[in-house]
């Protein structure tokens, strides 16, 4: 078999360019724009999937990753406002432009600070929305429909399945994609592409898998549907990467719901929790002559879970960040704390600072387990299908209780009962370890499980 050079004429020579007004160049990755050209994988065995991010932190930088450039901060930055009617699927006040809170006495303020054109802080069990501003203000989301793409397709293809790389499977790749490598002529294995999907954003491993799964017309088309049964009624996709293109939008309150379903498939769970991972390299012989198969480390772009840039976030395990020219910074995030767990996603912040996504949110989960129990909900994640659709308005006499009753799958797209994650308490700091996920229903019958992380 030949052994393709790692120049990515696929990426020169077959990218699409945005229609929107901007280059829509994505820059979500840990370390600045990937062109595929000169890269030298490191030359070591494939380490396990299951090693703690300690012990391959300690290690130093991983030799395939070129030094972290800090997250460009983006996105536009006019003056224009929310409408001043948007979506109340979830209840009323998500449907009001500016910031919904309703405190109890004694409940904690609000950070200050916060600049994102949009953002929603919900309780990942209740399914309570606990604060939100502009919740269904429909922005471009970058690489965070990256959620609904791994939720529509993550049940059809077993990890185990491998696929020979062509060249047409790379062709349409926006311009200054965001790249783990995946060449062809190579094959690879479901898992290995996930991974990089998860850790680096690789929108090559996303034309692949969509290429898998019949081309990126159909997945676009199943992405779509599965928004639609998911009630994100503010989302419409028209690529399955989050690439910069006109008309592709989404909401806080989607991506929020995109990353609740998500959490629930035990297969989403582990790659958006993983810190570092080895991703297959080239074939190279061996002093004896014998051809094998190396491989290069890639680093998770979550910086709340990997800690460069910025502190790590206790208890944080994913889900997903993105940055492009029209986005922005766009982050949706799990955390856990004692028995709470929150799902937290800001777009877009208008602060000027490197990391200010990160920053932003790891305020709002600050507050936000402050807030638990000392705040009134001001809406609630809908459950999927009609049912969710047609749920009670928020602040209606139990309406949240009806809204988040568990239901069964017709379809399996939501692999049956809707299950949680639980998530490990404690810091995934630098020298911390992997957030573990436990299978549960949704909301939670019993306290979270505690596994050892010695």
């Amino acid at each position: 078999m030949p052994t393709p050079s790692f120049t990515s004429t696929h990426v020169r020579h077959s990218t699409r360019k945005s229609t929107g007004k901007s280059t829509g160049k994505s820059t979500d990755k840990i370390s600045g724009k990937i062109s595929g050209k000169g890269r030298t994988p490191a030359r070591r065995a494939v380490a396990p999937l299951a090693a703690t991010a300690a012990a391959l932190l300690l290690c130093g930088p991983l030799a395939a990753t070129p030094a972290h450039a800090a997250d460009q901060p983006g996105g536009s930055t006019d003056a224009v406002k929310p409408p001043a009617h948007m979506s109340t699927v979830g209840g009323k006040r998500l449907g009001r432009p500016d910031t919904q809170v309703d405190p109890k006495p004694g409940a904690p303020a609000l950070p200050k600070g916060l600049s994102g054109k949009s953002w929603l802080v919900a309780d990942a069990e209740s399914g309570d929305v606990l604060a939100s501003h502009n919740a269904h203000w429909q922005l471009p989301p970058a690489s965070t429909l990256k959620m609904l793409f791994a939720d529509t397709l993550l049940p059809k293809m077993p990890k185990t399945k491998t696929h020979k790389v062509q060249l047409s499977d790379l062709e349409g790749m926006g311009e200054g994609s965001s790249l783990v490598g995946v060449k062809e002529n190579y094959t690879y294995s479901v898992h290995d592409l996930w991974l990089g999907v998860f850790l680096r954003s690789g929108n090559d491993a996303v034309h692949v898998l969509a290429a898998m799964n019949g081309g990126v017309p159909a997945t676009v088309k199943e992405m779509q549907a599965h928004a639609k049964y998911l009630n994100a009624r503010d989302t419409h996709v028209v690529t399955p990467d989050g690439y910069d293109e006109k008309g592709q939008v989404s909401s806080a309150y989607d991506l929020t719901l995109f990353a609740r379903s998500g959490l629930q498939k035990a297969d989403f769970r582990e790659y958006c929790s993983t810190a570092t991972a080895q991703f297959p390299g080239t074939f190279e012989k061996d002093k004896k002559g014998k051809k094998t198969r190396s491989s290069f480390g890639i680093q998770n772009t979550n910086r709340l879970l990997t800690g460069l840039g910025v502190d790590p976030y206790k208890g944080i395990a994913g889900v997903k960040n993105g940055n492009t020219t029209n986005a922005g910074a766009t982050f949706t995030g799990v955390a856990q704390r004692g028995n709470r767990v929150l799902l937290v996603t800001v777009m877009n912040p208008q602060q000027q600072e490197a990391n200010e996504v990160y920053k932003e949110t790891a305020k709002l989960f600050d507050w936000g387990f402050k807030a638990s129990g000392s705040v009134n909900p001001v809406g609630t994640l809908v459950r999927p299908g009609a049912a969710g659709a047609n749920h009670p308005s928020a602040g209606s006499e139990n309406g949240h209780k009806h809204a988040q009753a568990s239901v069964s799958s017709g379809d399996g797209s939501s692999g049956g009962m809707w299950t949680a994650v639980g998530i490990t308490g404690g810091s995934l700091a630098l020298l911390g370890a992997v957030a573990f996920g436990v299978h549960r229903r949704w909301p939670l019958p019993e306290l979270v499980r505690r596994r050892s992380r010695d």
